[in-house]
């Protein structure tokens, strides 16, 4: 029996109460759109007071699926933003709107153009609208990546734009041979004049430059404006030169030679990269309209993450002005990228007529965490003004945790999951938690929990803690301070920084280590103390300041130093972080993941036995001898037991960063280091951004959601003071209110109990049966 309109809402003032009895007592059979407009006004201001839902009535589901359905069938001739939240099943009302285009309106399938940002979305869209309307349809249609959507249309109007028919697309790899390759004569001069800059930092800035649509000459022309404008700010003084250098260049003048001369290379190999298929498909769509005629309705999904020139792109095609795209300005967490959430502003402005219609029905999540995740992003006074409901139970509050350390927090995260598979008797597995990471540099310590307590984890996209290259780079040279023979550790060591020494050099190293039965490194170490003749190419001047590292490491190492003060010595040697920045685009990540190993060494420190370099029995020659060797058992044990078979691990907890994660969902996420300097990254220069990021990570979870933070953290081995991040402090303030009006806050500060009716509630969410008592019970003693 469907619930009365009084018992829809709970915890609403009595005149929000009364405002939604009124809106929903139409005595029309079917509900008129006005009589839906008020009831959903009303229901978004009872949330904001705290409201939840008991148990929704038909009535209330018939509002939830009344935007999804306007969607569908909105007139095709006006354009149209779907701007949907999580969960809401935009993917659902995407296809649908395709499949009302050409079965209602009798729009031509080869007439719709349909645009993704993943081969992964364009295949879920063409297996959902197989069903919808047959693959003969489906194939039809122009659907696809911004890319290949542009690609296909080149290639069919090639000379329109001055470019072969055969043109090659040059990937990313050969786009940065190419810079490198132009970057050569350069490569003294910067070395001279301090100049950092790289192959992969010169490639992602050319490439930012081309998604906002500056060519070579622009930018050539905008660095001269600008080194006029210093000229100007510092009286006609120019910046230092290096040796014998008649005219200094700045990293920018730099920058806007080699991107010209890559333009010019580009165009003698008759060849496009990534972004020049944008930048060439706005050209053709732009002046040639023979190209676009064919389109009648142009449909995007994630608008939100468009570029400039996919912008561009889309006003070039959608000749017609007959558009829909889907996005949620919510989630709008990659302006690094080149993202421009201002699209959705600029469309509206391009396109006066727009229709905008929210989808704010959750499919996925509780109603309790769906109004925590409001009061986080609430908060950004910028966004447009918008809600989310469910027809889901309210669930239990999500989790506001913490803990004296970092330490701690991890051994709860690794507790709290064991807890949770245990109450519920089977219906959580290990492959239902996610924890969310701001940088993965954090999984470290979470890692070691898991395994601690048998828990088997993945990495999401990514590599676990010590298989990442910094890491791995940093553990090379300990490994060879500790065993000279161990040609794996010199091979990579040796290499970190560029030295000049290529595949052959280290091949002759090779030959002659297995003709004298010796090392490698004994071999470099030889040259370098005249025991053996330079080989070909000379390598003596080369390995010189490598030897001394090692050997320096060494000194340390038989003075006991601690393997934290030594990699401290290593990386500021080495200038690891300029490296990083040199070689990496994303270097912060990387080098946070360089601190936390320095942390990870200070924990094995604080919990190492006395090193026992002359053991008294048998039994204690198993213990290692040495600081930097008990650090390196650790660090190789660390990853124990991550060499089971697929099936025997098949159901893995997942860490994930929280950007990795968007479009995913889990049944229960953890999202650790909720701190200040976390949420926002310190390093940010988008706050607002940063608060949508978290935004996403919470909004993945359907049943249970934990926010945990310490008030101390190790970072890079020293103890850190910490505070909960600005964007939780602002929610549990409102949290504070609602409590204090005997209202049902956003917050808990304890753990769920896990009473049959909570067990009922995660069972209905994810359509699982209950569990039987007794395995409840049985899994509970194992605990």
């Amino acid at each position: 029996m469907a619930s009365s309109p009084n018992n829809l809402v709970s915890g609403a003032s009595g005149s929000i109460r009364n405002a939604i009895v009124h809106a929903s007592s139409s005595s029309s059979p079917q509900p008129s759109r006005s009589d839906i407009d008020a009831l959903i006004s009303t229901l978004n201001a009872a949330q904001l007071q705290g409201a939840h839902y008991i148990y929704p009535s038909k009535y209330l589901l018939l509002i939830f699926n009344y935007s999804a359905d306007s969607a569908v069938k909105h007139d095709p001739s006006i354009p149209l933003q779907i701007l949907a939240g999580p969960g809401s099943g935009k993917t659902k009302v995407l296809t649908s709107r395709i499949a009302q285009l050409i079965l209602t309106h009798k729009i031509a399938p080869e007439s719709i153009c349909a645009v993704t940002f993943t081969n992964k979305a364009a295949n879920e869209m063409r297996e959902r609208l197989n069903k919808l309307i047959g693959k003969t349809k489906t194939t039809s249609l122009k659907m696809g990546t911004f890319h290949s959507l542009c690609a296909r249309f080149l290639r069919m109007h090639p000379h329109a734009v001055g470019i072969e028919t055969n043109f090659t697309i040059c990937d990313a790899d050969e786009s940065k041979k190419l810079i490198n390759e132009l970057m050569k004569p350069y490569k003294d001069y910067m070395v001279q004049n301090d100049i950092i800059l790289t192959e992969s930092s010169a490639a992602s800035i050319i490439s930012k430059a081309k998604a906002k649509g500056h060519s070579a000459a622009t930018y050539f022309q905008e660095m001269e404006a600008a080194e006029k404008q210093m000229k100007r700010v510092t009286n006609g003084m120019p910046p230092r030169a290096g040796p014998g250098q008649e005219q200094t260049k700045s990293v920018d003048r730099i920058l806007a030679e080699v991107y010209i001369g890559y333009e010019q290379i580009l165009k003698e190999n008759n060849a496009l990269d990534f972004d020049d298929l944008l930048i060439y498909g706005v050209k053709l769509f732009s002046h040639h309209q023979e190209a676009v005629l064919w389109c009648k309705h142009m449909l995007i999904d994630e608008f939100q993450d468009t570029n400039t020139m996919q912008y561009e792109l889309m006003t070039a095609i959608a000749i017609r002005r007959c558009v829909t795209i889907v996005g949620d300005p919510d989630q709008s967490i990659y302006g690094w990228r080149s993202a421009e959430v201002i699209n959705l502003s600029r469309m509206r402005k391009d396109f006066p007529n727009t229709k905008q219609i929210f989808l704010e029905q959750n499919y996925r999540s509780t109603a309790s965490i769906l109004r925590c995740c409001l009061a986080i992003v609430s908060e950004d006074k910028k966004r447009i003004p918008k809600s989310l409901h469910t027809s889901h139970p309210l669930g239990a509050t999500p989790v506001l945790a913490k803990f004296d350390s970092d330490k701690e927090e991890s051994n709860f995260i690794a507790s709290e999951i064991k807890r949770c598979v245990a109450n519920m008797g089977g219906i959580l597995k290990w492959g239902d938690f996610v924890i969310l990471l701001r940088f993965n540099a954090l999984s470290r310590p979470i890692e070691s929990a898991l395994q601690k307590e048998g828990i088997p984890c993945r990495i999401l996209g990514g590599h676990k803690f010590f298989e990442r290259m910094e890491v791995k780079d940093i553990l090379a040279y300990l490994q060879l301070t500790d065993n000279p023979s161990f040609n794996p550790a010199f091979i990579r060591a040796v290499k970190v920084p560029t030295r000049g020494m290529g595949d052959k050099t280290l091949s002759e190293i090779a030959s002659l280590a297995t003709k004298l039965k010796i090392s490698q490194f004994d071999v470099v170490e030889k040259v370098h103390d005249n025991k053996l003749p330079d080989i070909k190419p000379p390598i003596k001047r080369k390995i010189t300041p490598f030897i001394k590292t090692i050997r320096a490491l060494k000194k340390m190492d038989e003075d006991n130093t601690p393997p934290s003060e030594m990699i401290r010595k290593l990386v500021d040697v080495l200038n690891y972080e300029d490296h990083l920045k040199k070689t990496q685009q994303d270097w912060e990540s990387r080098w946070e993941n360089v601190q936390e190993l320095i942390t990870f060494a200070s924990e094995v420190e604080s919990e190492a036995t006395p090193p026992n370099p002359q053991p008294s029995a048998p039994s204690e020659a198993t213990e290692p001898s040495s600081a930097l060797r008990q650090f390196l058992q650790s660090s190789m044990l660390s990853s124990e037991g991550d060499n089971k078979t697929e099936e025997e691990n098949q159901e893995k907890v997942t860490l994930s960063t929280c950007h990795a994660a968007k479009g995913l969902e889990w049944p229960v996420v953890m999202v650790p280091s909720a701190d200040q300097d976390t949420f926002p990254f310190y390093r940010t220069e988008d706050v607002d951004e940063e608060r949508r990021l978290l935004y996403v990570a919470c909004t993945r979870a359907q049943t249970l959601l934990y926010m945990l933070y310490s008030h101390t953290r190790q970072v890079a081995g020293k103890t850190k003071q910490k505070k909960l991040s600005d964007f939780i402090l602002a929610a549990r303030g409102k949290n504070e209110v609602l409590i204090h009006s005997s209202l049902k806050g956003f917050f808990s500060y304890d753990v769920p109990r896990f009473l049959p009716e909570d067990r009922a509630v995660i069972s209905e969410v994810l359509r699982r049966p209950l569990p039987d008592e007794a395995e409840i019970e049985s899994r509970l003693a194992e605990l």
